[in-house]
């Protein structure tokens, strides 16, 4: 028993330990966005500090429009999210309940694609988005972001595991595809959905190179390539400032801490629920 208890104790403490070294930046950032600009980068660091002020959440609501880029964020991350759930819900349903020929190949192609980062392939996705004449413009950013290979590997390892038999009773009764998926697939798998959703979510509220490229005017910038290019940035007219960049970051993570939070028991049990299963 004393073992038992021991090697439990060991564990947490591990744990505890992991986590504080993940949290030990992000609380320095929020604890540094309080202090005076000359306090921030002062030797030795203080964790506490003598004055606390608010001077530079001011001068970033006052100088940048940052509550305009953060409305692009969420329309954006909102609007990308519900595509990514649409279309990978569909295709996921298709891949993991329908027989058709070449069923396999294109799973496996979308499996291969998960080692692919937008990176290797950003040259041709520029030059066919410009040839479709979207550049800068909302469907740039929601149509990309919408062949989501993530969720769809997600929830097709979901939809496999559903019991066989409760879509055999849905044919019996006179079912078709579209009412299975619509009625008895869609409420069994919200777990999953909300994981899916809270991946995407993040993922597009984060995303800075795609935005970065497809995007030439300041109308649907996102608040990651606008604190990016203005606020932590040497090139701008304000000259580099620490204090007003730890602000932006802490105010730009607020959104989706708060959806993880929201959702956060459904993603645990999405991610449970669905494994590893292929």
């Amino acid at each position: 028993m004393k073992k038992k208890v021991l090697k439990s104790l060991l564990i947490y403490a591990l744990l505890l330990l992991i986590v504080s070294l993940f949290l030990l930046p992000l609380v320095w950032a929020v604890v540094s966005s309080f202090k005076p600009e000359s306090a921030i980068a002062s030797y030795p660091p203080k964790w506490i500090p003598d004055a606390v002020t608010l001077e530079h959440y001011d001068y970033i609501l006052s100088t940048f429009p940052f509550l305009q880029w953060t409305r692009n964020s969420l329309i954006i991350a909102t609007v990308s999210t519900l595509t990514i759930l649409l279309l990978t819900s569909t295709a996921s349903y298709a891949l993991a309940r329908i027989d058709f020929s070449g069923k396999k190949v294109v799973y496996g192609s979308i499996i291969c694609m998960l080692l692919l980062p937008i990176q290797a392939y950003i040259i041709p996705l520029y030059l066919l988005v410009s040839s479709l004449g979207l550049r800068d413009s909302l469907a740039s950013l929601v149509l990309v972001a919408g062949a989501n290979v993530t969720g769809i590997y997600i929830l097709t390892s979901f939809f496999k595991s559903i019991p066989k038999e409760l879509e055999e009773a849905a044919f019996i009764d006179g079912c078709g595809h579209y009412r299975i998926y619509l009625q008895i697939v869609m409420p069994l798998s919200k777990a999953s959905l909300a994981s899916v959703g809270i991946i995407s979510f993040i993922a597009n509220w984060n995303s800075f190179l795609w935005p970065l490229l497809a995007l030439r005017t300041d109308k649907w910038k996102p608040l990651s390539v606008g604190v990016a290019t203005y606020v932590g940035s040497f090139f701008n007219n304000h000259g580099f400032q620490y204090g007003p960049s730890l602000a932006a970051a802490c105010m730009s993570i607020v959104p989706t801490v708060l959806v993880y939070l929201l959702l956060q028991r459904n993603f645990i049990q999405g991610i449970a629920h669905t494994g590893i299963k292929g």
